[in-house]
């Protein structure tokens, strides 16, 4: 079964939109909205692990330019 989270993304001022163009882009990632609020883009993830999905929001979106702050909410099964 595999691990699907949301991640919560604040970007610098004007970037939201770059910010979700580019995260689209990497694999695992299946949607990167722009959203109002305290939070600038929500994307939805999905990997085998938490520990793949971890490395994808540690290695590859964390270190896009222009996110200031990352927040992950797994997905549950209750």
């Amino acid at each position: 079964m595999s691990v699907t989270a949301y991640v919560l993304i604040q970007t610098e001022v004007g970037k939201a939109g770059q910010v979700a163009d580019e995260v689209a882009k990497i694999e695992g990632v299946t949607a990167a909205n722009i959203v109002t609020g305290p939070y600038d883009v929500i994307m939805q993830a999905e990997a085998n692990t938490m520990d793949e999905l971890g490395k994808v929001i540690v290695s590859r979106v964390q270190l896009i330019d222009g996110i200031t702050r990352t927040l992950t909410c797994e997905v549950i099964h209750v």
